[in-house]
């Protein structure tokens, strides 16, 4: 007989042997046994777990498999995965990955206490892993240190389900089969007492013996029986760890005698929080030893009790209880320090922390090889941030309720992504020019669509996607999640266009009906203190008392902050956590929405065109855009006012400036008409062309007489223009939806000759945008991303396909021709300006080029432009650019507030913690 036949039973090995070849015994538990064997299928090793026959009779096979079913949905890093489960012959079964390791009591037979450092990762990637399946609804119920495995050093948990599927099945029966939920050195209290209704809370508790063992070597209570430690559990206060281990730092042992109060509400509310106390340095030592200092007094009076036996411990446990209820709660400590990040990874511009408030998301500098952001992560733990691969180009984002995942806008898709490594998986379409994203609690997210100016719903696993707001006239942005998903905030911005004025609405996701809650806001958001704090375009924030099951507000709002930055008025600069952690950037507007012309020579020295003059560029193209006339008099230009966005022309220097366009849409990206009179420019208006905002081709005069002309309105969508110098030809580039590489094309039409347009620079794989034409009209000059990064290129006009030039070759943008053609200008992907001479002749030649000046960092340059920002004088000498100016908020840094909860209370009267 060999070592199977002796270690496995015949009766299950036959059960089995259709999918698992059995080879021997693992361990064996107060509930189940654990076999190594063989999956058939998929050839690899496996453990299979077998509950104990009379557990599985107490359980039965159809909660068991209902309750595997629900934690074999459990994804996360650090946490064991489910292969299989299922009843065979009467055996319940579930399979798991065969771990080539030790488990954590194996490791602490071995070394009886760990460093410290080892155990604060351990507890911080269990606490991972249980904050994950709280989140989910799942308790675990046995956490100890059988039950977490060692893995490459890192922590897994496993057996998520035994216990719960026990703890349905009745208290009593499983009082009968001789067995216990839970393990008396790690039980919580409140499970030692028999309570049905055990909470998160529970979990920590364990977590807390744990650690605490980990670090000094022994449970918190020890006994000679099993009723002698639940005794203890109950009544006694764990012995302070740094009389025993000097190395335990104070705030360590204030979090972990904190995680093991008796009472569950003087717990830690989740790991997540846990986890952060771990990690806290400024905790104040003397919190947990008063407080256990002040039990043992209080327990000295109840020390006979020890003497009844467990029959009697239900009295003890709620005297235990009453006195517990007495007990004061300390305040947690404010605290406000800046997020100090090196320049590569510095915040560009929206930032975003976690649920949990471990983890913080934000838009940092993209690959050098490219002229895109990217998002960047910063653990908690950790000191420094890291790129998060597929997510060059991303700006939109926000995160899952657990906080395990982030959704973003990419390629025209709502996609998601885990944080814990993988690809991005695309879960909805329609997602191009997205301007915000929400992440319900029920699975479900809602995003807002731009161009179109609705609120969509998709699945969080994808699937078909509903309108549950029709925007109309008022774009719908910036939605915000509220507890219990039914209703949900947003933004409407008033006038057509986000950035003049917003109000925050409340969205009744049932009834999809609306309703407004405060005007002249940035955004709003629902925080765990029971507020609506909302941001309003002067950097205040404000605070008001909210039901958000209901979506109304109660009394009057009180400040509560001032000076927090919004991009352009639009995107708000701050982020709360549901566990009290604010962050944010100081600042009334974003950094540089205020600009002053300047003239930059070819040496780089920039001189004001005129001091008393600043602007704001046009909202919606994010950019100005600005030209000047052939005559180098006037400049027209794109701004942003009360108004809206809209054309303007001023004299140079210091004359007039007088507006030109005065219709309700976007006006931006002028540029000046051959006859020199008159000006084209970007208008957005009328409905959408095949999902991208309808923008088209109008002109008007310079002196803003007459009415505007349509120039061109075709089936595509156009979002900049330029005229050859005879009038002939109009050159525009079509496409733009954000985030989606592929649709920028240029075209060109002779108005008055040419029944439609033509296809000049086409393609379905690669962006082609900032056309400019020689003065002579023998050659185009553009951007293109068809090497990976932008290049700037010049082909043969109209002929393009009669040749192609890579002028750039280290990233290139924003391509202009000197007055005579006789040279072409551009920055490249160092910043620096660039004048490449163009030699006579017939066919296209260039000489040696030479750098004229690098771009400092105030002087505006987007690097996600796809235009031409900058003019060059009719005398070539000099270039006309918009400098930024510097504001309060312009280097300010992003500022991490913990425990906010607190100061917001306090400043609204609320008391509590």
């Amino acid at each position: 007989m060999d070592s199977r036949d002796i270690t496995v039973p015949d009766r299950l090995s036959a059960a089995l042997a259709d999918r698992y070849r059995l080879e021997r015994e693992l361990g064996a538990g107060g509930m189940a046994t654990v076999y190594l064997a063989e999956d058939l299928k998929h050839r690899r090793q496996v453990a299979i777990k077998v509950l104990r026959p009379e557990l599985a009779a107490v359980i039965g096979a159809e909660r068991f498999l209902a309750e595997i079913r629900t934690t074999a949905n459990l994804q996360h890093p650090h946490i064991l995965p489910l292969h299989d489960s299922g009843e065979a012959d009467g055996f319940l079964f579930y399979v798991m990955p065969y771990i080539e390791g030790e488990s954590l009591r194996d490791r602490l037979s071995r070394e009886k206490q760990l460093p410290v450092p080892d155990a604060m990762r351990i507890a911080s990637e269990v606490a991972s892993a249980l904050g994950y399946a709280h989140r989910h609804g799942v308790i675990h119920r046995d956490i100890k240190p059988e039950n977490i495995l060692l893995h490459d050093g890192s922590a897994l948990v496993a057996d998520f389900g035994i216990a719960l599927a026990a703890s349905k099945a009745g208290g009593s029966r499983m009082t009968e089969t001789g067995m216990s939920l839970g393990t008396p050195h790690y039980m919580s209290p409140e499970q030692a007492m028999g309570e049905r209704e055990i909470t998160a809370r529970s979990d920590v508790y364990a977590l807390g013996c744990i650690t605490y063992e980990m670090l000094t070597g022994d449970p918190p209570f020890t006994g000679s029986s099993a009723q002698a430690i639940v005794a203890r559990v109950v009544t006694e206060t764990p012995r302070p760890m740094v009389p025993q281990r000097r190395s335990i730092p104070p705030h360590v042992e204030v979090a972990v005698l904190t995680a093991l109060e008796k009472l569950p509400a003087d717990r830690y509310a989740t790991a997540a929080e846990f986890a952060t106390a771990l990690g806290d340095t400024s905790a104040v030592a003397t919190r947990a030893t008063v407080a256990t200092g002040r039990a043992a007094q209080r327990l000295s009076s109840l020390r006979a009790w020890l003497a009844l036996p467990l029959g009697g411990l239900a009295l003890l446990l709620g005297m235990t209880a009453l006195w517990l209820g007495l007990r004061p709660r300390p305040a947690a400590l404010l605290q406000r320090f800046a997020l100090g990040l090196p320049e590569s990874q510095a915040v560009r511009e929206m930032a975003l922390i976690s649920p949990d408030g471990r983890r913080i998301v934000y838009v940092g500098p993209g690959p050098a090889s490219t002229n895109a952001p990217q998002l960047w992560l910063k653990e908690h733990d950790r000191v420094g941030a890291v790129p998060i691969p597929g997510t060059v180009g991303v700006r939109v984002f926000t995160f899952s309720p657990d906080g395990e995942w982030i959704a973003f806008a990419s390629g025209g898709q709502l996609r998601k992504l885990s944080l814990g490594g993988g690809t991005a998986i695309a879960i909805g379409d329609s997602a191009a020019a997205t301007a915000g994203v929400a992440w319900l609690d029920d699975h479900s997210l809602v995003y807002s669509q731009l161009v179109t100016r609705n609120l969509r719903r998709v699945n969080e696993n994808g699937g078909p996607s509903e309108i549950v707001h029709r925007g109309d006239s008022v774009p719908a942005v910036l939605p915000r999640a509220l507890p219990g998903s039914r209703m949900l905030l947003f933004t409407n911005c008033r006038g057509g266009v986000c950035g003049l004025t917003q109000d925050l609405w409340a969205l009744d996701l049932k009834t999809h009906r609306a309703k407004p809650l405060v005007q002249g806001v940035v955004s709003g958001d629902y925080v765990a203190t029971g507020h609506l704090v909302y941001l309003r375009r002067d950097g205040a924030m404000l605070a008001v008392r909210f039901d958000p099951g209901s979506a109304t507000l109660h009394g009057s709002a009180v400040p509560v902050l001032d000076s927090v930055m919004s991009g352009i008025g639009v995107l708000p600069y701050y982020s709360i956590s549901r566990t009290g952690t604010l962050i944010l950037r100081s600042g009334a507007m974003s950094a540089g929405e205020q600009y002053q012309m300047v003239l930059v020579d070819r040496a780089g020295t920039a001189v004001l065109v005129d001091p008393d003059w600043t602007f704001r560029m046009a909202a919606f193209g994010n950019n100005a855009g600005w030209s000047v006339s052939p005559d180098g008099e006037r400049v027209a230009i794109g701004l942003a006012t009360g108004s809206g966005d809209d054309i303007w022309v001023k004299h140079l220097p210091r004359g007039a400036l007088s507006r030109v366009s005065f219709d309700t849409a976007a006006d931006f990206r002028p540029r000046w008409m051959p006859d020199g009179r008159s000006v084209m420019y970007v208008s957005i208006r009328g409905a959408p062309i095949h999902g991208i905002p309808g923008a088209r081709l109008y002109s008007r005069l310079a002196d803003g007489t007459g009415h505007d002309s349509l120039l061109l309105n075709i089936d595509l969508g156009l979002y900049e223009a330029t005229w050859s110098r005879d009038g002939m030809w109009l050159v525009f580039r079509t496409g733009g939806v954000i985030n989606q590489v592929g649709g920028r094309d240029i075209r060109g039409i002779r108005l008055g000759v040419d029944t439609a347009s033509v296809p000049l620079l086409v393609s379905t794989e690669f962006d082609e945008s900032a056309p400019a034409l020689s003065p002579d009209g023998r050659f185009i000059a553009y951007e293109s991303n068809e090497t990976g990064q932008v290049e700037v290129y010049v082909r043969p006009f109209p002929a393009v396909d009669a040749g192609k030039w890579q002028i750039s070759t280290s990233g290139g943008q924003a391509p202009l021709w000197g007055p005579g053609g006789r040279e072409l200008v551009f920055v490249n992907g160092a910043r620096e300006m660039i004048s490449v001479p163009v030699l006579p002749g017939a066919v296209f030649a260039t000489g040696e080029r030479h750098t004229l000046f690098k771009l400092d960092a105030a002087l505006y340059l987007s690097p996600t432009e796809n235009y031409t920002p900058y003019a060059l004088m009719p005398d070539g000498q000099h270039f006309l650019m918009a400098r930024q100016l510097h504001s309060a908020g312009a280097d300010a840094p992003v500022t991490v507030v913990e425990n906010w909860f607190n100061d917001l209370r306090a400043r609204t009267g609320q008391r509590g913690n």
